[in-house]
């Protein structure tokens, strides 16, 4: 019988390997083999075995570090793994606000005020266009004949005086995006089918129907049959509450998914319609037999996930032509400044009563319909990090949906869904001088540039509104603005001789402006010895010699006012940070210099 032969296994670089192979082949080959130099063709042999044990060795380490949450750097991966957490990554971010709406209604016969038959309700998914081409869908029905519509006169005779125009302003919530539509024939069935979106910009599903008029809703998760709608309440003039949430049992149901090249995919379950009028709770008196030993009695091959009524996960379409309505958006710009919402693209109307107005008169109100933005709107457009999404999705796991410590707070804003307004910084607070449980949530959003700006008031209430169904019931919520700390980087470094002093200079201001990519925390500091730290880092740096922290206090910055002196730490090696109070390097290009010696 052979002798086994010692495998050494430790060995896993290109080095060892090799180095492990000569060895082997010296002691157990001494005769067959005896030429190690480097232009042998054994030699050649031996670099391509350890080539390829090198790079199966990396690919494994890197396959075993995908599969766990904390070492995983694969952006599609740390989305899997979020997951499997409960945190649900919406699609593109979108950005909220109020539009102020404008039109031209006749006057009474009387003159006295405008003529109420002309007065109309300018219905939701009226859309709009800002001066650079981005777009805007109203998200609610709006009522000119609300009491707090603004009203002036805008036209009056010329001979008589008496007005013939008033002049209606209100506002309304509007969301970034543009309305998609697919139609698409669905054949046979098919069990768990998925459906590819034409669109990758995919920002919310807005309805799913088919040919014979069914709604299709979309839940977190397939086996989730209940959803909440919303329904007009009747009783609004009295109790002032204008909707009413009911809890709805629903067959026909979808999820979202996406894959690791950001397709988008619409996923049902693998029920029949047959399915729907079956009782799917088993009886446990059908399903029991005796065992012995035991005191009650089971059936081994009964199935306890029949117990559920998971309706086969939903029911999947069939022999029909869906119709697929959702909303886009482009992911690098959804925001836009004061002023910049200027053409109305689409709009609808619906009047009082259509017999008691003219053609003539009903198409000059649709068509005086004017649209502005007199405050910013704005929202998160870039794209969370992967180390962002770690943070976000631990934190909400660890909420389990509801919202007690400071921490579930944060997650719970986080993952507020982007068709509300997204938020780019948040920190929670207990409020000092309340003697309640009064929670301080400061916020802020970013621009079209990923600058940090302040939160649209839009935003705000919906954030308020989102963190209701999560909040503690003797919680109450104050959501304010954290201050932007516009800071500028000036260093000086030593530099090896004879090297090309511009391309060091050039590496060192790189590698700054790469550390200041992601944006700091709210509340957190600024670390000085870090810049010392990467400096040093450099190839061609010997030493730096200095660093020096300035605020930049000019138009195109931050208007905040901060003592820089008197906030560095006594050992010098980093910028306090109030709680409320956020560091940005706004224009790395221009606020980050350094010269060389």
């Amino acid at each position: 019988m052979a002798k086994k032969r010692p495998i050494k296994y430790t060995s896993r670089d290109f080095n060892s390997i090799k180095k492990d192979l000569e060895d082997y082949a010296r002691r157990y080959y001494p005769d067959s083999y005896k030429d190690f130099t480097e232009a042998s063709f054994g030699s050649l042999m031996l670099d391509s075995v350890s080539y390829i044990g090198d790079i199966l060795s990396y690919y494994l380490d890197y396959s075993v570090n995908e599969s766990f949450f904390d070492t995983a750097i694969e952006y599609n991966n740390v989305l899997r793994h979020a997951r499997r957490l409960g945190y649900k990554h919406g699609g593109n971010a979108s950005s909220t606000g109020l539009a102020a709406l404008f039109i031209l209604v006749p006057a009474a016969t009387t003159g006295l005020g405008p003529d109420q038959n002309y007065i109309p309700l300018l219905k939701r998914g009226a859309s709009f266009t800002s001066i650079n081409g981005i777009n805007f869908i109203l998200t609610e029905n709006v009522n000119f004949n609300d009491p707090k519509v603004q009203t002036v006169v805008a036209r009056v005779n010329d001979t008589t005086g008496i007005p013939t125009f008033y002049a209606l302003k209100t506002y309304g919530n509007v969301v970034s995006g543009e309305m998609i539509r697919e139609t698409i024939t669905i054949k046979r069935f098919e069990r768990f089918r998925k459906i590819k979106l034409k669109n990758n910009n995919y920002t919310e599903m807005v309805s799913i129907t088919d040919a014979e008029g069914n709604v299709y809703h979309e839940v977190d998760h397939l086996s989730q049959n209940v959803i909440y709608k919303e329904f007009s309440n009747p009783n609004f003039s009295t109790d002032n509450t204008p909707s009413i949430l009911k809890p709805v049992v629903v067959a026909r149901r979808f999820t979202i998914e996406r894959d690791s090249v950001n397709n988008v995919f619409v996923q049902f379950g693998y029920g029949s319609d047959e399915d729907i009028n079956i009782n799917k709770v088993a009886d446990p008196s059908n399903v029991v037999i005796d065992s012995h030993g035991k005191s009650y009695v089971t059936d081994i091959n009964f199935d306890p996930y029949k117990l559920l009524k998971t309706d086969k996960f939903g029911v999947a379409p069939s022999n029909t032509l869906l119709t697929i309505n959702y909303r886009v958006n482009n992911p690098s710009n959804v925001n836009v400044g004061e002023n910049a919402i200027v053409n109305v693209r689409t709009s609808e109307m619906e009047f009082p009563d259509n017999t008691k107005i003219n053609t003539t008169d009903r198409n000059s109100v649709t068509t005086s319909l004017e649209v502005a933005n007199e405050t910013p709107i704005v929202g998160d457009v870039s794209v969370a990090t992967v180390d962002e999404i770690k943070i976000r999705a631990k934190s909400f796991f660890a909420s389990q949906n509801r919202a007690v410590t400071a921490q579930d707070y944060e997650a719970v804003c986080y993952a507020m869904p982007e068709k509300f307004g997204s938020i780019k910084r948040c920190r929670v607070l207990q409020d000092d001088n309340s003697m309640r449980r009064n929670i301080d949530i400061l916020i802020l959003s970013e621009d079209n540039s990923e600058y940090l700006v302040k939160t649209s008031s839009t935003i705000k209430k919906n954030l308020k509104t989102w963190l209701s169904k999560y909040k503690m019931i003797n919680d109450t919520i104050d959501i304010l603005d954290a201050y932007v700390v516009n800071l500028g980087i000036d260093f000086k470094v030593t530099s090896e001789q004879d090297v090309n002093k511009f391309e060091i200079l050039q590496d060192c201001v790189n590698i700054i402006k790469e550390e200041y990519e992601i944006k700091h925390l709210i509340g957190q500091p600024f670390e000085i010895s870090r810049i010392y730290k990467i400096l040093n880092k450099v190839d061609g740096v010997v030493g730096v010699k200095d660093v020096q922290i300035v605020q930049k206090t000019t138009s195109k910055y931050s208007s905040v006012v901060f003592p820089i002196d008197s906030m560095i730490s006594p050992d010098g090696r980093y910028i306090m940070a109030p709680k409320n109070v956020v560091f940005e390097v706004k224009y790395p290009d221009s606020d980050i210099r350094g010269s060389i010696e």
